[in-house]
């Protein structure tokens, strides 16, 4: 049975708006703990990612309504770069290690998720927010 999260994954800075809509993901069973959300988003991600990558082809070109679409993500590109397949085990390790290093923070809805273990406060019209955090230097 498939289940539908919303996320907003934001990135602080100047460009950035201060509402970003939310995405659905449509993730493979409904997560109850924070650790099986990422590990989630992370496969799904992956997926998706070696999906578009396998579609090869001519360059893509991107019309008003997808630059506009994009541009309110913050980032407009044509999609996958070369190199190699993305390998789930990996990523999922890289999700969980960044998340424990403070490299992002979780939040169902104003709420933060702080340990791998918390459970899911599921509740109607529950969004989560991603939010990576730069680090400064000097």
């Amino acid at each position: 049975m498939s289940f539908t999260i919303y996320v907003r994954m934001k990135k602080p800075g100047r460009r950035m708006l201060k509402e970003l809509p939310p995405t659905p993901f449509v993730l493979n069973e409904k997560p109850e703990t924070l650790r099986e959300l990422l590990v989630g988003l992370t496969e799904l991600g992956v997926k998706d990612y070696n999906a578009r990558k396998d579609e090869g082809g001519l360059l893509p070109f991107l019309t008003k309504e997808a630059i506009a679409d994009q541009a309110v993500q913050g980032k407009v590109s044509f999609g996958v770069h070369g190199g190699a397949k993305a390998n789930a085990t990996q990523a999922v390790e890289n999700t969980i290690q960044s998340f424990e290093d403070g490299i992002y923070r979780v939040f169902a809805g104003n709420e933060e998720m702080t340990g791998l273990d918390d459970k899911v406060p599921w509740k109607e019209g529950l969004v989560f927010t991603l939010i990576r955090l730069t680090m400064l230097s000097g």
